[in-house]
């Protein structure tokens, strides 16, 4: 009973933290990434790299342009880590061996900051600061660019122009990340995370033997790792660590902050739009995905039929004992719903069906409530889906926010569906097949087979996390998840931008008797079903081989 009333103390305070910072922080965003007037450190910026910030670009120039940055991040992040032991701050350690440090590169610059190598033995202070923290900011900065050119192509008419690339990022960063980040780091620093240019201290064991504790600026990576939806640890046991995460309070605080931008998100795109409910739709499609997770995973791990479970009072293998199962589960549903890699717990010691809800809900494309930006330009894909099978049923051509789908919206919308189920079924199909990739896997049967579905379910939807036991660190699995995190990114991302572009094309229509309301119970319900009905069908026969068949 106290581990139950602590456990919807910590879920009420978070719902209603989120609920307090919704409104002023949503329209706080959408106010910075339309103002004409620039901030004085953002003209300096401009010049120095010579942008113009009157210019706006078609969707293929600003598609170009989200590319060709990003193509430049992964190139200087892996010359960073290649060249580790000439510069400052390196602790000693040597440069990153090159197919561990292509991946990693990939990782940080695609959002995902999946880790196959421990981050305290790899590496030093400069990297994690100027490459890996570096790139948590404009990795979450480029997923909000997309969002709000998907919703400039809703608001806009008869014209492919979706804004300034190089704006909306250089605006993300100073006026929203950096603010959010500076206040939240100060709040872990208070808590107890760690923060300072330590080389490590030498420490007895219980054992009698000598350990090197590495410290570091754990708070200032800490911060943007949980804001910006990224995920990667500043040490190998990620928001486990007593540096990372030392209490309950700390651990509320860091769900909240992975949770704050993509909630506050749904307010943007109502204000943006012009109707605050259509934000209110999107939001009640995203709250009832993950109130539903929460409960499903939180009591499956509280009261699993299990003899050995039973006994020990619930299933707390390769849990926190400073946590609990309830703050497990909600930290394990929140981060895999957000496309963050932050654990708390080892995912794989999770219950067999526990564990496959956790994979499940990446597989409904990280929107509930998703990553920062690309949540919401997910749950915008899926209510054009959800708008158009409305329009097949009633014989009439659909419409979404006073925009018709057409059949170029629809193959976009489609493609954009299909993109991560086929790299995470054919993956984990190719993985599968060779006796040298299978011994990557701790366990045989249908846990090995969720130990690979996890690893690219999480690199295809930009997620990061890892379930547990598998050896990723080898020329295949960096190879193939490096792909995989590739092409999960950007070419969702490309669609996305074609179906802004599409969209603003179009002359907006007016609304009729027979336009379907896409803000009140009955679309939220529909769209929730559709979202939930498109995962299912498509992973349902590999949760079936995997989790399902471990959990029965």
């Amino acid at each position: 009973m106290p581990d139950t009333l602590a456990g919807l103390l910590q879920v009420g305070a978070l719902i209603a933290a989120l609920a307090l910072c919704w409104r002023p922080l949503g329209d706080y965003i959408a106010r910075s990434l339309t103002t004409d007037k620039d901030l004085k450190v953002e003209r300096g910026i401009y010049r120095l790299v010579g942008v113009d910030a009157r210019s706006e670009q078609r969707w293929t120039i600003y598609a170009a342009s989200v590319l060709a940055f990003s193509a430049v991040g992964v190139v200087l992040l892996f010359v960073l880590q290649r060249v580790q032991e000439h510069l400052p701050l390196s602790l000693g350690f040597p440069g990153v061996e090159p197919g561990l440090a292509f991946n990693t590169a990939v990782s940080f610059v695609t959002n995902t900051n999946w880790q196959a190598y421990s981050g305290e033995a790899t590496m030093g202070h400069l990297v994690q600061m100027g490459g890996l923290a570096v790139q948590n900011f404009v990795s979450a900065a480029v997923g909000l660019c997309v969002a709000v050119a998907l919703i400039r192509g809703f608001v806009r008419s008869r014209t492919d122009v979706l804004g300034n690339f190089w704006v909306d990022l250089v605006r993300v960063v100073v006026r929203i990340l950096l603010p959010l980040a500076a206040v939240g780091a100060v709040v872990l620093i208070l808590t107890g995370v760690v923060q300072n240019f330590s080389g490590g201290v030498d420490a007895s064991t219980l054992a009698g033997q000598h350990q090197t504790i590495t410290g570091g600026p754990v708070a200032s990576q800490e911060v943007i790792k949980e804001l910006g939806t990224n995920g990667g640890g500043f040490y190998n046991a990620n928001s486990a660590h007593p540096f990372e995460n030392p209490n309950p309070f700390s651990n509320v605080f860091e769900i909240f902050l992975l949770m704050l931008i993509p909630v506050a998100l749904t307010r943007t795109f109502g204000t943006l739009v012009g109707d605050r409910r259509q934000g209110l739709a999107v939001l009640g499609v995203m709250a009832t995905l993950w109130g539903t997770l929460v409960l499903a995973v939180t009591a499956l791990e509280v009261n699993h039929h299990g003899t050995a479970l039973q006994a020990a009072g619930a299933a707390m293998e390769g849990k926190e004992t400073r946590f609990g199962e309830w703050a497990s589960a909600l930290f394990a549903v929140s981060t895999t719903g957000t496309s963050t890699g932050a654990v708390n717990s080892f995912h794989s010691s999770y219950t067999g069906v526990g564990g496959g809800a956790l994979i499940f809900n990446m597989g409904l494309g990280e929107v509930a409530p998703g990553g920062v930006g690309s949540g919401l330009y997910g749950m915008l894909v899926l209510a054009i889906m959800a708008v158009f099978i409305a329009g097949l049923m009633v014989g009439r051509t659909p419409e979404y926010l006073r925009k018709k789908i057409t059949g170029r919206e629809i193959k976009l919308v489609s493609l954009y569906i299909l993109t991560m189920p086929l790299i995470v079924l054919i993956g984990t199909g190719i993985a599968m097949s060779f006796s040298s990739t299978r011994a990557s896997m701790l366990s045989s049967g249908p846990h090995g087979l969720s130990e690979v579905l996890y690893g690219f379910m999480s690199a295809a939807n930009n997620n990061g996390s890892a379930f547990g036991g598998l050896s990723a660190n080898t020329n295949f699995y960096n190879t193939a998840l490096a792909i995989a995190m590739l092409l999960g990114r950007f070419i969702p991302i490309v669609l996305v931008l074609a179906l802004a572009g599409s969209f603003g094309r179009q002359q907006k229509v007016p609304e009729t008797p027979g336009t379907l309301p896409t803000h009140g119970p009955l679309f939220v319900v529909m769209l929730t079903g559709v979202t939930v009905i498109v995962a299912g069908l498509t992973f349902f026969p590999v949760l079936a081989l995997g989790p399902l068949a471990e959990g029965l």
